[in-house]
């Protein structure tokens, strides 16, 4: 009948749920709502996992994933910022130089992990923790509590950091060009079907985010997920 109704099952890895759900999630729900939908925080394998064996309608992930049973469709590219609780913001970051002897990363199993990782390699620098300690965050939150207590550093996609208050907004660097960047998209069975509930996910989620994000072409250095 051209109605958006029915049932949906969407899943968002964690390192994008946090600054993208709040932006489009209650607004969607409202203008569907005869859309019954079942939300869940899922890493990339998990979605991919479950989407081939038709438990889970849509994903939300960084792409490419180049899996020739699923279909993705590209978003947005978010920058990723540099959180430095031992600097303020009074100048732009260079990648290439990019200090990383104090920086905290995600557990195992985040693809942002894989990034930053992939970031720091494309640099030939290696991770040196001045502690006798290395702490790896379950979660963002997590992440930024952790590297605020400890006068730490890390890399946060440009979304997550929207949300922080003013004083820790002082310690966010953007990065000089060529930027660092990972690329957000909808990820779906090759054979989905609920062709008119995708296009309107999309259509939301794109109203939400793109006033936020940067409307220049990103020309930098995308990091692929691994």
């Amino acid at each position: 009948k051209g109605e958006v109704s029915g049932s949906l099952t969407l899943s968002v890895i964690p390192t994008v749920a946090p600054g993208l759900l709040p932006l489009f999630l209650t607004d969607f729900a409202k203008k569907f709502s005869n859309l019954n939908i079942d939300i869940q925080e899922q890493t990339t394998e998990e979605i991919m996992r479950q989407i081939k064996s038709r438990d889970l309608d849509i994903g939300i992930v960084s792409i490419p994933l180049k899996d020739k049973d699923l279909r993705e469709i590209h978003l947005y590219d978010e920058p990723f910022v540099f959180y430095d609780t031992t600097s303020l913001n009074t100048n732009k970051v260079n990648a290439n130089e990019l200090d990383v002897s104090n920086i905290c990363l995600l557990d195992e199993g985040h693809c942002m992990r894989a990034q930053i990782l992939e970031l720091c390699n494309l640099h030939k620098k290696r991770l040196n923790y001045g502690a006798n300690f290395k702490y790896n965050a379950g979660s963002i939150d997590s992440l930024i509590r952790f590297v605020k207590a400890n006068k730490a550093s890390t890399l946060l996609p440009y979304l997550s950091a929207t949300d922080l208050s003013e004083t820790e907004t002082q310690h966010i660097h953007e990065f000089e060009n060529p930027m660092p960047f990972r690329s957000i998209g909808i990820v779906v069975h090759r054979h989905f079907v609920k062709q008119q509930v995708l296009e309107a996910l999309k259509t939301e989620i794109l109203n939400k985010v793109s006033p936020l994000l940067l409307q220049t072409e990103l020309d930098g250095q995308k990091l692929n997920p691994i």
